[in-house]
């Protein structure tokens, strides 16, 4: 006489079945089995290189959503008085936003810290235009570890 499977036996083949079929279609389709795990961003206040990045993402949103008084308003918080200045004689004699360094909007951005020293946190800002990729602009930003204001920017 046979025996018929038990519970957990039957729940077994059936979950690793379903597995299977998970990772069969990752591999046909190319994708991760892990694929739809939340993005997720952090940062404190404290740091001044997460100032850098967040002044950079809250100013390009502003910047593309054609809202300048708040991008006014997060170069007034966020850089200091002698970087306003600066910015303000590169955008008369390049006829280009000083912060972005282009008449564009960038479609993404990334904040790479290059690190800190003589009372400054450096970092490397890559600006993405779309296309293939390789349309990028480097800018190195530095900000004061103590007032946590952007100090300089270069391309």
């Amino acid at each position: 006489m046979s025996k018929l499977p038990t519970k957990r036996a039957t729940s077994f083949a059936l979950a690793a079945t379903a597995g299977l079929a998970a990772l069969s279609f990752a591999l046909v389709t190319g994708t991760s089995a892990t694929a739809a795990a939340p993005q997720s961003v952090s940062g404190s206040p404290e740091g001044a290189f997460n100032r850098i990045a967040d002044f950079y993402g809250s100013y390009i949103d502003a910047v593309y959503d054609g809202d300048g008084k708040t991008a006014d308003q997060l170069r007034s918080f966020y850089l200091s008085k002698p970087l306003q200045q600066e910015l303000k004689q590169w955008e008369e004699a390049n006829h280009a936003n000083g912060v972005l360094r282009a008449q564009n909007v960038p479609v993404g951005w990334k904040v790479t810290s290059t690190g800190s020293g003589a009372g400054k946190t450096n970092a490397t800002v890559t600006l993405s235009w779309g296309g293939s990729g390789d349309n990028t602009t480097l800018l190195r930003v530095q900000a004061d570890l103590k007032t946590k204001k952007l100090t300089s920017i270069a391309d």
